[in-house]
């Protein structure tokens, strides 16, 4: 630390640092310091780095609240993330990093199995979130719609019929038909599908199955798993088919989650991967990248999700815009070590 810099700790070690600490540490107006700190252009780039270098030698922090308090605006995007899904996790440290280029910071409510979605946006809008980013929300479309009134909503990850709240999300029976498509050209013909349970993407998901299968003329080979999004469903729906005695030569899964369960199913019972059966997911969530899976799976896009979902958010609250949009990205299938041609 250098003689200012601890001249300042011990005249004021409990004083939190003040913008005027900074503008006198420098050499200049608070009003150029303010500036730097929020982004703003106009002071030069020598300016900017020595403001910049004080603050960090003062422990100086912007006073939220003082500026919220100031402009009677939080720029806070809150955002709503199930903690069970490795996917959701990913999205969120993108728009991470798409709010903080447009000068947006996030808050995160959490969805939990005791904790709601109705609890999950209360309290994201009693931290006055300007805007809710809501990932693969199961809510009615309505009640989604009344939220809207309250702050715009940018719903990620799953499709709204109506069309009249702002989504974005990739075609997921379109996601689920390429794995289908990749399975068929290798030559398999029993492919099952672990469904995903309740909710419009596990509904658009199971289509893209059963469309994908009949457009192969596969309609005496479809075969639905009862299934939801964890591992747990993927080991069940796994156990009924070794049970049956009937194994497929190919199993797609929900998501990465339930297929990891398949594949853990599947290498307790001594049954390889893929040269017995293949496996595929959906989502290309981390876990699914990790060596000891090698997952086959979908990707969403998450870095595209997030940039299109706070630039949704922004032309909502900054630019004005009041018309619904829907982005509808085209997933992309990653193919890894988990499928082969057909035993």
């Amino acid at each position: 630390m250098d003689e200012a810099g601890a001249e300042h700790r011990r005249n004021g070690a409990n004083r939190r640092p003040r913008l005027e600490d900074v503008a006198a540490r420098v050499g200049v107006s608070t009003a150029s310091v303010s500036l730097v700190l929020r982004g703003v252009s106009g002071p030069s780039e020598r300016t900017r780095q020595r403001v910049l270098k004080a603050a960090a030698e003062l422990g100086y922090q912007v006073d939220r609240t003082a500026s919220t308090l100031a402009s009677r605006r939080s720029r806070l995007l809150g955002v709503m993330i199930d903690v069970h899904s490795p996917f959701q996790a990913e999205l969120v440290e993108h728009l991470h990093t798409a709010a903080e280029e447009v000068g947006y910071d996030l808050v995160l409510s959490t969805q939990t199995r005791t904790r709601d979605e109705h609890t999950a946006v209360e309290t994201l809008l009693a931290f006055r979130s300007e805007a809710l980013i809501l990932l693969g929300p199961t809510a009615s479309a309505d009640t989604l719609a009344a939220l809207d009134r309250k702050a715009p909503v940018i719903v990620v990850g799953r499709r709204i019929a109506d069309g009249e709240l702002d989504v974005v999300r990739t075609a997921d029976d379109d996601g689920v038909g390429q794995i289908i498509d990749h399975l068929v050209g290798l030559g398999h013909r029993a492919i099952a599908y672990v469904d995903g349970g309740k909710g419009v993407i596990a509904t658009d998901r199971r289509r893209g199955y059963r469309t994908a299968m009949r457009r192969h003329g596969l309609d005496a080979q479809i075969r639905v798993l009862r299934g939801e999004n964890t591992e747990a469903a993927g080991e069940r729906a796994t156990r009924h088919l070794l049970d049956s005695g009937d194994l497929p030569t190919a199993v797609v899964a929900f998501n990465d989650q339930c297929a990891i369960g398949v594949l853990a199913a599947l290498a307790r019972a001594g049954v390889a991967v893929p040269g017995e059966v293949s496996v595929a997911g959906y989502d290309d969530d981390t876990l699914s990248r990790l060596s000891c899976f090698n997952l086959t799976t979908v990707s969403q896009g998450a870095a595209s999700q997030a940039r299109y979902a706070v630039t949704a958010a922004v032309e909502r609250l900054d630019q004005g815009r009041t018309e619904p949009r829907e982005v509808v990205l085209t997933p992309q299938l990653v193919v890894r070590g988990t499928i082969a041609g057909p035993r």
